[in-house]
């Protein structure tokens, strides 16, 4: 979830707006960076400068044009998919987008701003030369080091040089690969890979892959048209990728290329490649309908080949294994990275290719960005042993102030994440009670006594907790220590003593029980006197 605020002269540019994604399943559609942040400057935000169209770099915009009216700078390539995330979310209408070329500066309030040619998996990739008061920084955003990039927008490392005799003053780079040694791989080397994957194929071909890797989808297409088949795209994102991706000419695809999903059972299996979103187990994604057999337009078995052209993020190994299982059980023939090791490259650097950034750039001051604090720490390691003296590691919240006195890092501001579910945002408070209640289970105990307090009925009712068809007699268990609880208490008691005497009670038997505390409901009555 990228978004790095840049401020001077009282006005703030932000690089990067984007979301990120909750896997706890407490119903958060995404999760995007607390805004109010900015307000604790004291200035004004002028303007979003965007990277490259990844979600955890563009999806958060609709969010902060709600709040702020300002202008966004983006790449053709990321204003389209920006354009479509604006529409869903009823902002386009309002909304400013600027287009962006490399090496073309433009002013952003007191801001000269250039973007700079790098490559990625995904089109139109930029880095970013953003002149201050202080001197130049260059923010790397997310990039790799691709020989051949299949759109032929070459890594412009002759600027980034230029810049470096100039003087750059701050450096701050993507630190996500910090840990692999070797050389990345380009993309016409997983092309390879894919294109005997597929001429050895009896039946379809689908490949699972991330849906905005535009370069791999014109590969893709390629190979379709050497091997006679057709490409069917299943999955939204991948098709509204394609959608834009072929719209801003990224994407050079005949229109008799591409099949209509909704008539790919037309085909014979031999004569399809398809390309699937879900790639990391996601239940409701195409590859997981695929695998269940469920899929609307598309049905597969012995004979089908599944590609899994995308590595595993870590903590998705359960959802992809069990998914893998399912695709097998149907007899489909599976290969990944493990039977095929060109099957899939990184869009981000690895360790001598963020050396070699550093050395082209030359820097008087280094940050590490994107990554935990174990790969901004690594990435920072590596800046001291390539000869930069200065060298900061930030977290979220933490300033640093780049000033001709040097580098300082001793102020903090608010941070915060803000958990969004159906478009709006959910109060930490609800948060917590669905962690809770998660975990814990949910209990609801109606209690009816008299007017002297002695209890005449009581129900109790348990969701996520136990199965009360076969532990009724626990349940009887529980509903006694309730009726001993009120007994003990004084005659003169009140009802809020006995409502919370009640809610504590379950509470405690169930954890003798169970070591669990649900969370307790208590709809006390009393009968007339």
């Amino acid at each position: 979830m990228n978004c790095m605020a840049i401020e001077q002269r009282g006005e703030v540019i932000l690089v990067d707006c984007g979301v990120t994604f909750d896997n706890r399943n407490l119903g958060v559609d995404v999760i995007h960076p607390d805004f109010g942040a900015l307000e604790t400057f004291g200035t004004r935000l002028v303007g979003v400068v965007i990277t490259h169209g990844h979600e955890d770099h563009i999806g958060a915009l609709p969010y902060l044009l709600k709040r702020y009216d300002v202008p966004v700078w983006a790449p053709p390539y990321s204003l389209g998919l920006i354009r479509e995330r604006l529409g869903e979310h009823e902002v386009l209408a309002h909304a400013r987008l600027l287009e962006t070329r490399p090496r073309t500066p433009f002013k952003v309030g007191s801001f000269e701003i250039e973007p700079i040619r790098v490559t990625h998996s995904i089109a139109d990739a930029t880095a970013l030369a953003i002149t201050t008061d202080a001197g130049t920084i260059v923010h790397t955003g997310d990039f790799k080091l691709d020989e051949a990039p299949p759109d032929g927008e070459h890594f412009d490392s002759e600027r980034l040089a230029e810049l470096g005799d100039a003087g750059v003053t701050l450096l701050m780079s993507d630190s996500t690969n910090i840990d692999s040694e070797g050389p990345t791989g380009n993309e016409v080397d997983v092309a390879a890979v894919l294109e005997e994957l597929t001429e050895g194929a009896t039946g379809a071909v689908v490949v699972a892959m991330f849906a905005s890797n535009i370069h791999r989808l014109r590969l893709l297409g390629d190979i379709a048209r050497k091997t006679g088949r057709k490409i069917v795209l299943l999955g939204r994102g991948v098709g509204t990728h394609a959608r834009v991706a072929r719209s801003t000419g990224y994407l050079p695809w005949p229109d008799d290329l591409v099949w209509p999903e909704r008539r790919a059972r037309e085909l014979p299996h031999s004569k399809i490649l398809a390309v699937a979103t879900g790639s990391q187990g996601e239940a409701n994604a195409a590859l997981s309908k695929l695998a269940r057999g469920d899929h609307p337009s598309l049905d597969i078995g012995s004979g089908d080949r599944i590609v899994l052209s995308a590595r595993t993020i870590p903590g998705n190994e359960t959802e992809v294994h069990a998914l893998l299982g399912k695709l097998l059980k149907r007899g489909c023939e599976i290969r990944t990275r493990l039977t095929d090791r060109g099957i899939h490259v990184s869009g981000h650097a690895h360790r001598p290719e963020q050396r070699r950034m550093i050395e082209l750039v030359r820097p008087k001051y280094f940050i590490p960005v994107h990554g935990t604090f174990h790969h901004l720490t690594r990435h920072a390691q590596l800046a001291r042993e390539t000869g930069v003296e200065h060298v900061a590691v930030i977290e979220n919240g933490r300033i640093a102030e780049v000033s001709t006195d040097g580098l300082d890092t001793t102020h903090t501001t608010h941070f915060g994440r803000v958990h969004v579910w159906a478009g709006r945002p959910i109060a930490p408070a609800v948060l917590r009670e669905r962690q809770v209640l998660a975990e814990e289970g949910f209990a609801s105990c109606s209690v009816l006594v008299d007017a002297r307090n002695a209890v005449l009925d009581v129900t109790l009712v348990t969701r996520g907790v136990l199965d009360e068809a076969e532990h009724a007699d626990e349940i009887d268990g529980v509903e006694a220590a309730l009726r001993r609880a009120i007994a003990a208490l004084p005659a003169n008691v009140d009802e809020a003593r006995i409502t919370e005497e009640i809610r504590l009670t379950v509470r405690r038997a169930f954890f003798q029980t169970r070591g669990k505390k649900p969370v307790t409901v208590v709809h006390f009555r009393r009968t007339p006197s």
